[in-house]
């Protein structure tokens, strides 16, 4: 009651002891066991670099006309067959003179060249795939050393956030990058680099992961909860118990990070997304930093198993504790062109909702087809922009 009645100033003099120990406290948390701010973990990238190579771009800046072609693709099913061979009887008749490559696999299609990737591999102009989100992704882990080429993705008939065509349009699709048309979205990626517990780097030269979704540690099949700490350039951020954590690209967004809590971002944006999976405590929220940070994950010494680690779905280390790995945006994003480019401007019914094909963001047209984002009972007969009722 005495509180309640004080004044506004007795009130900052009652607290004042208070708000100064929370101070010190927050101001002594540990920080990286390193003798300097020059930290082996943190390989910040120069601001206007990492501007430039997250910026948009027409294709008249990345290599125009395509003379080299790689198809990427799903199992391939009957489908998927008929739709490569009918897209390369097109590209063979339509541009002749273009290479078309294939990775090296058994069921490579008649009529391409093996491509194999790696630092010697074969210049690539344009990457076209055909299947699902998963497709894409596997694309872009065949350029984990340099930059990504423009990547024309098609459907077969699944949904997907990164499918802006359906196979049936794959001639307009072709058309609109040979006459320079297309419209790219920059898709942020994410470079991960590994240490070991005495902070040294786990691997040889540019030994570094690239994701585009995302990277996610986890408890796997151990029953007991992961301890992680977390710290963000340099600083340490929190002490992690969960069954994991997740770092997040604005295109991972709505992923594995949307399943466990984590907010949606639009993917022209540059950001990292943390986001922890079944925290212990429910005071853990998800956070959103800007690219510039450089994240790190390090098992604490506390913690009572081993992490696994997923990177898009993929198996790749597992950190015992003491070990860490660092994240940070990287210079190599991922050249999506987007839907816009084959916009046909007459396609517009009057009366309709919403817009012709193309005009709109790609993006949003995808949370409310995809997600039915806030779909109401009543809105969810309006999703594919059918009339008002």
């Amino acid at each position: 009651m005495f509180i309640a009645m004080a004044s506004r100033a007795q009130r900052a003099l009652l607290f004042f002891p208070f708000r100064r120990c929370l101070h010190t406290r927050i101001r002594n948390r540990p920080s990286l066991p390193l003798t300097s701010r020059a930290n082996p973990f943190i390989q910040q990238l120069p601001h206007s670099r990492l501007s430039r190579a997250l910026s948009s771009q027409t294709l008249h800046e990345a290599s125009y006309p395509p003379r080299s072609i790689l198809i990427v693709n799903k199992l391939r099913t009957d489908p998927v067959i008929g739709a490569i061979d009918e897209l390369l009887n097109h590209v063979v008749k339509t541009y002749p003179g273009v290479k078309v490559f294939s990775e090296d696999r058994p069921d490579i299609p008649f009529g391409t060249q093996v491509w194999r990737p790696g630092p010697h591999a074969e210049k690539i102009d344009l990457v076209v795939t055909l299947g699902g989100d998963g497709t894409i992704l596997h694309a872009a882990s065949l350029f984990s050393l340099g930059a990504v080429p423009p990547v024309l993705s098609f459907s077969m008939g699944t949904l997907g956030f990164l499918l802006p065509f359906h196979i049936d349009d794959f001639v307009k699709g072709l058309e609109a990058v040979f006459q320079g048309k297309a419209t790219i979205l920059n898709r942020m990626r994410l470079s991960c680099t590994f240490y070991d517990k005495d902070h040294k780097k786990i691997g040889f030269g540019d030994d570094e992961w690239q994701v585009m979704n995302e990277i996610a540690l986890h408890r796997g099949s151990s029953p007991h909860l992961n301890t992680i700490d977390i710290y963000v350039d340099g600083q340490h951020l929190t002490e992690a118990v969960s069954d994991g954590v997740i770092v997040s690209t604005p295109t991972g967004s709505t992923a594995y990070s949307l399943s466990a809590g984590g907010p949606i971002v639009h993917p022209s944006l540059s950001a990292v997304v943390l986001v922890p999976i079944c925290p212990r405590s429910l005071s853990f929220r998800p956070l959103v930093f800007p690219s510039s940070s450089s994240v790190t994950l390090r098992i604490g010494d506390r913690s009572r198993a081993a992490a696994g680690v997923s990177m898009d779905g993929r198996v790749s280390h597992v950190l015992n504790p003491g070990e860490s790995v660092t994240v940070q945006a990287s210079p190599y994003p991922v050249p999506c062109i987007n839907r816009s480019s084959i916009s046909d401007y007459g396609d517009e019914q009057p009366g309709e909702e919403g817009v012709g094909p193309g005009k709109e963001d790609d993006w949003v047209r995808d949370i409310n087809n995809l997600l039915q984002y806030n779909a109401t009972f009543r809105s969810k007969a309006l999703l594919r922009y059918s009339g008002k009722t």
